[in-house]
């Protein structure tokens, strides 16, 4: 499998990943792997599941006040 493992927009990582089921999204607290404040995303899906995703990675980052870059 194949991980990513960002900072987490808010301090509890278990919170925002409870959050991220709201949008369908399926992350593991870093916490959880001794990396508290990050969540761990797997990308070992078909590349359409990652595409589709999208919409609800930036509905997500939206209701952490997570403004998109450039």
């Amino acid at each position: 499998a194949f991980y990513l493992l960002p900072r987490s927009p808010i301090a509890d990582d278990r919170e925002f990943c409870a959050a991220a089921k709201e949008f369908r999204l399926l992350l593991v607290p870093g916490s959880a792997f001794g990396c508290p404040g990050h969540f761990r995303i797997a990308y070992c899906v078909p590349h359409d599941t990652i595409v589709r995703s999208a919409e609800s990675f930036r509905l997500l980052a939206e209701k952490f006040g997570v403004k998109k870059n450039g």
